[in-house]
């Protein structure tokens, strides 16, 4: 699964709305004590080091997906706060590719309403999650044309939203 990313909710907002238990990647400062790596763990969280291609947590993702699991991925890397398209991250078309499944995109609108950055507590605001039909990817496209491809349809999910 692959959707936007604009709040710390949005993990939490695909993961109610799925049905299927999701795994996460999770930037590896969230797991900076003991406390919060047994926290994160138990939510399914694995830590990624970003801005690098980070080989123990592309394993990680594939062992998960290999046995089953769901992985719920964030293309555009970090949480975004600018309007408009940003360039998505190969590392999604990579896995894509890889596992040889389909993806699901995903769109979740409002979470930044809800718990915007810098924002010390929730506000009770309403936050919604779309799914989209899974992709097909055709394995020999190269890995960034599969990332965009991935990130039109959660696009085009954002703009289904709006009528």
């Amino acid at each position: 699964m692959a959707s936007n990313h604009v709040s710390y909710l949005d993990p939490i907002a695909v993961g109610i709305a799925c049905r299927r238990k999701l795994n996460y990647m999770a930037k590896e400062e969230l797991f900076s004590t003991p406390f919060r790596s047994w926290f994160f763990r138990a939510l399914n969280c694995f830590p990624v080091k970003r801005d690098s291609a980070d080989l123990s947590a592309i394993k990680e993702a594939m062992r998960r997906v290999k046995a089953g699991e769901g992985l719920l991925l964030f293309p555009e890397g970090s949480r975004r706060f600018e309007k408009g398209p940003k360039e998505p991250y190969a590392g999604v078309g990579f896995l894509t590719a890889k596992l040889d499944v389909p993806v699901i995109p995903a769109f979740i609108n409002g979470s930044d309403k809800a718990l915007p950055a810098g924002a010390k507590s929730v506000r009770l605001t309403g936050v919604s999650v779309s799914f989209g039909k899974q992709i097909p990817i055709e394995r020999r496209m190269p890995y960034q044309d599969i990332a965009k491809l991935i990130m039109d349809d959660i696009r085009h999910l954002s703009c289904a939203g709006l009528s």
